[in-house]
């Protein structure tokens, strides 16, 4: 079982930015994917950003040239820079594990993302 730790949620006035963190348990693994979702009341969730294994990015196309996705292999962690944050971009902000070898997804518990204007 792996657990994730999210971390680098709060307020923020619209313009500004925030970095999340997510820390996997464990180290992870041959194949894998992670990235963040987002999720609000009444709203199904979204795609954000993912980084695969190999290093390939992809990002939803309401936060690209805005939120840049990154991680570091040595801490199992992956990152979210998020710049030029919009009320829009409000919502709980969830990461995700998915490992090819055994088709598992890993949760973190979420971290809320305010952005006032």
């Amino acid at each position: 079982q792996v657990q994730l730790v999210e971390s680098g949620g709060g307020l923020v006035q619209a313009g500004g930015s925030l970095r999340l963190s997510c820390a996997a348990s464990r180290s992870t693994f041959s194949r894998h994917r992670m990235g963040w979702y987002r999720q609000t009341p009444g709203k199904q969730r979204e795609l954000v950003a993912r980084i695969d294994s190999g290093g390939d990015t992809n990002y939803a196309d309401s936060v690209k040239g805005r939120f840049t996705i990154s991680k570091d292999n040595a801490k199992n962690t992956v990152y979210l820079q998020m710049d030029t944050l919009q009320p829009e971009d409000t919502a709980t902000y969830y990461c995700y594990l998915y490992t090819f070898s055994d088709y598992t997804d890993y949760w973190g518990q979420g971290t809320q993302v305010t952005v006032s204007s």
